[in-house]
């Protein structure tokens, strides 16, 4: 794989700075008009309830809750659209709506809002993508994620903080590992092996190896051995193409 998959466009910045914004609309709006979006939120196992598999992301309680929220959001899907774009669009549209319905199953009977959910699908998800994939630099992104979100982990469990969403924080990081499983990534291919990497190969029958002893001393080669080495090195390797090109300067011309 090269690095022509990782691409810089406008939509890396964008695509998150839309949608965080976006956020911060739907926020102002119900300052602005004194709206309760609250109820348009997740309500476990109610159909009403179901609305908010849809609305509950873009809804946030005060502006803690969504400060919280954005700035995470904007880092991980710039990550997402930088290094899975093809998936990105898809990892968050299935993120929300796995993620709500997760929340309604095996939520607390109360609202459950805000986007820290999605939150938890990005890290999830990037994570263990990374480290399916093997791919030293989305693995080195995967452990970057750790080192800054890890901490995020203790937040799926109940008991720790009574007033946020653990439902909703643990059915993030199930859709998100769900989804680095369901989308293939056939563009990260694991770079190929050498022949002495591959578990057949005898170090006696490679040609360089043959040139050093048991020590790792070098070992001088017959000349016609090491002849006979040369020329099957040029031949395995490189295609010689000769051009015979005839001296016309040298032929003899016909008497008149």
């Amino acid at each position: 794989m090269s690095d022509k998959h990782f691409k810089f466009t406008t939509a890396v910045v964008g695509m998150p700075l839309f949608f965080v914004l976006f956020l911060w609309f739907v926020y102002w709006l119900e300052i602005r008009f004194d709206f309760d979006f609250v109820e348009n939120g997740i309500f476990p196992r109610t159909v009403s309830g179901l609305q908010g598999i849809v609305f509950a992301p873009f809804i946030h309680s005060d502006l803690k809750h969504l400060y919280s929220n954005s700035v995470p959001l904007l880092v991980l899907l710039a990550a997402l659209q930088f290094f899975y774009r093809k998936q990105s669009l898809m990892v968050i549209g299935y993120g929300i709506l796995f993620t709500g319905i997760f929340t309604w199953v095996i939520g607390r009977p109360s609202y459950h809002i805000g986007a820290s959910g999605l939150v938890y699908v990005l890290v999830s998800f990037i994570f263990f993508k990374g480290i399916l994939t093997k791919y030293y630099r989305l693995v080195a992104l995967s452990l970057a994620i750790i080192v800054v979100y890890g901490g995020m982990v203790w937040y799926a469990f109940p008991k720790v903080d009574e007033a946020i969403s653990w439902e909703g924080h643990l059915a993030g990081l199930m859709t998100g590992f769900i989804l680095s499983v369901a989308y293939q990534t056939p563009e990260f291919k694991k770079i190929p092996k050498y022949d002495w990497e591959k578990p057949d190969y005898n170090p006696k029958e490679d040609k360089f190896m043959q040139r050093f002893d048991e020590n790792g001393n070098f070992v001088n080669l017959p000349k016609e051995e090491e002849t006979e080495q040369q020329d099957s090195y040029f031949s395995a390797s490189l295609p010689v193409h000769y051009q015979i090109i005839e001296n016309k300067k040298n032929e003899s011309k016909p008497e008149p």
